[in-house]
């Protein structure tokens, strides 16, 4: 939890989603997830859950994809799918330093690309933490 400028505690889970899908939109705009790929919707969606509970990570393909699949009415393989191919599409095009911040390293430096529930989770706790600085 963290103070806002008017003195309230703040927690992630009191944020609204349209706070929380600025801030997640700002960060993958920064490391270069192409808005136009479908999987650029569904990891921010996967990002903003992650957010609110990090346990979902845990268990990606039983929680977490079914519940995008659901909300996006597709099926769980196409999510995945997405999701990876939006991660591999910034990992090779993305902002080289971005990367190396959050994930202290990146596509530069040789090293593979971070599986989806890796990237996912770096992202949410980065947001986590942020809004728990504000």
């Amino acid at each position: 939890m963290s103070v806002t400028e008017r003195g309230q505690i703040m927690d992630i889970a009191t944020v609204k989603d349209c706070e929380l899908e600025k801030y997640i939109t700002s960060i993958m705009l920064d490391i270069g997830v192409p808005a136009h790929l479908k999987g650029y919707h569904y990891l921010r969606d996967a990002i903003l859950l992650t957010g609110r509970d990090m346990e979902v990570v845990s268990s990606v393909t039983k929680l977490l994809y079914p519940t995008i699949a659901r909300h996006f009415k597709t099926t769980n393989q196409k999510v995945e799918r997405a999701i990876r191919n939006a991660i591999e599409v910034s990992w090779m095009r993305g902002n080289v330093a971005t990367f190396e911040e959050m994930f202290g390293y990146s596509a530069a430096s040789g090293k593979s690309r971070p599986t989806n529930s890796e990237y996912i989770a770096r992202i949410a706790d980065k947001v986590r933490l942020d809004y728990k600085a504000m």
